[in-house]
């Protein structure tokens, strides 16, 4: 790996020139800023062959994955990016789907398949909800299963689950979890439609049975939050935010146990495939298979599955989020106004037309740790944001802000339409283990006026801002980058963590 084939294009972009790792097809992009690049440069300086942590620098992992069969364009990555299971999180890398050889790889999604996140707006202002902060707080993590091995309260039988994997969102709107106009303001409206229940495992669906509805653990959270600043007054108008200090509800969760297991199965059955179609790889977690091969679209089939289970996953919470707020004020969710604003992917692969070289063509767009940020007036968004673009999510950490930003045409040109996901890791789980104290970081919630529930103490430590990025400095490399544009910022008055 020669460092001087890394080169600075502007302000808050880089190139990895091909040549950085054997066999590239494409440069790497990576999108930072000054302060955010120390992370990225040091973990390459230390990181020596078999070095710590079990993970390749995410550098070098942007550079790998340009080697894939069918790549085009560039190997991308978000300012939120860190080194993760063969693509780095926060790697966006997009194949052709006519090229023969063009590859899926698990690895390239996650294990946590179709995580995201979802807001959910309010007519309430902070001075509503103040002197009912702490009763709200344990209302929502006591309608909301939370935690490791946490049970979900919508009763589903197998044959329930089965239909739920199919449908997606639909599922919801059938059995009355969903109002019909949560599926338009949801990415792909809240359902895969190559989704085949019957490739995804009996154990994977073992493990998701119980699980529908449920929070889970590790980074996912519920948060009350309250608008702390507008950037782009229009476009926060269209999402319904329209003063300062209004009440949303902000859920991040994904395909629990169950995507899990998809991701598990699909990478056995692919490194077998690797060695019948002969594709090699510089990284044996980059494990992948022909996107027309029976492993393939297996896959494919099964994640747009897991994908539609994580979006009735986040359905059912926000039913179970408007029956608590709705009991708390004595009313209705209608008339809290407690509509979704949106509901985006950001562990995911999609098809999707783009145009390379400057003509259209269909790829299958992998998404890890990023969201899609398509721009205003674009065929796959809703009517309500068509003049403002997609609304995308970014969360922050446990007691720091989230914003809402919009897509842009220039995202759509040099990212395929694709934005940060959050704040990304700056140390590991272990370390944050290591070097903070529950105490400590409970206390200094508090003292920011943050009610928090939780279900396991260690997690706090793991999920502490101290372990992050800031969330800020991301959001403003992607706002400068121009490929998405900031609407509003939110910060948090409540947690309700695994």
């Amino acid at each position: 790996m020669d460092k001087n084939l890394i080169e600075q294009i502007d302000k808050c972009k880089y190139r990895i020139n091909i040549g950085f790792v054997p066999n590239m097809r494409v440069p790497g992009i990576f999108y930072v800023n000054d302060p955010l690049k120390n992370l990225l440069f040091e973990e390459l300086d230390h990181y020596t062959v078999g070095g710590v942590g079990g993970f390749l620098p995410a550098v070098k992992q942007l550079a790998n994955v340009a080697s894939l069969p069918g790549i085009v364009g560039s190997s991308l990555g978000m300012p939120d990016i860190h080194s993760g299971y063969g693509f780095a999180i926060g790697n966006v890398a997009a194949f052709d789907m006519s090229d023969p050889n063009a590859i899926v790889s698990p690895g390239g999604v996650g294990f946590d398949i179709n995580c995201g996140v979802r807001l959910i707006r309010t007519n309430l202002t902070f001075k509503d909800i103040e002197p009912l902060k702490e009763q709200l707080a344990q209302s929502l993590f006591d309608h909301i299963p939370v935690g490791v091995g946490s049970q979900g309260v919508i009763p589903t039988t197998a044959s329930d689950l089965d239909e739920a994997l199919e449908m997606g969102l639909d599922w919801s709107v059938r059995e009355g979890y969903a109002w019909v106009e949560d599926k338009e303001h949801c990415e792909e409206y809240g359902r895969m439609l190559n989704a085949d229940p019957t490739k995804v495992s009996q154990r994977a669906k073992k493990r998701g049975l119980p699980q529908l509805g449920t929070l889970g653990a590790g980074n996912h959270y519920a948060e009350i939050q309250v608008v702390d600043e507008i950037y782009d007054k229009f476009a926060a108008s269209k999402m319904g935010i329209n003063q300062k200090n209004q009440v949303c509800i902000f859920i991040h969760s994904g395909s629990r146990g169950l995507g899990h297991q998809v991701a598990t199965d699909a990478l056995m059955n692919m490194d077998k495939a690797m060695t019948r179609d002969k594709i090699h790889v510089n990284d044996r977690q980059l494990s992948c298979a022909k996107i027309y091969s029976e492993e393939g679209q297996n896959y494919l089939a099964a994640m747009g599955a897991a994908a539609n289970f994580a979006w009735v996953n986040r359905q059912s919470m926000t039913f179970l989020t408007r029956q608590a707020f709705a009991k708390a004020f004595n009313t209705t969710a209608d008339d809290l106004d407690m509509h979704v604003i949106y509901d985006v992917s950001h562990n995911i692969a999609k098809v999707e037309e783009h145009l390379v070289n400057g003509k259209p063509k269909q790829l299958l767009v992998h998404r890890k740790g990023a969201t899609r940020a398509f721009p205003p007036h674009h065929p796959m968004i809703p009517v309500d944001y068509q003049f403002t673009g997609q609304p995308v999510l970014i969360g922050g950490t446990m007691g720091t802000y989230s914003y809402v930003l919009t897509g842009t045409e220039k995202g759509m040109e040099e990212t395929f339409g694709s934005t940060c996901h959050g704040a990304g890791r700056a140390q590991s789980r272990n370390k944050s283990r290591r070097n903070l104290s529950y105490q400590d970081v409970l206390d200094d919630l508090a003292n920011k006026g943050i009610s928090i529930r939780v279900a396991s103490p260690k997690l706090v430590m793991e999920e502490a801002p101290e372990s992050y990025k800031d969330v800020t400095q991301v959001v403003e490399t992607c706002h400068q980058a121009g490929i998405s544009k900031k609407s509003f910022r939110l910060r948090p008055v409540a947690v309700i963590k695994g």
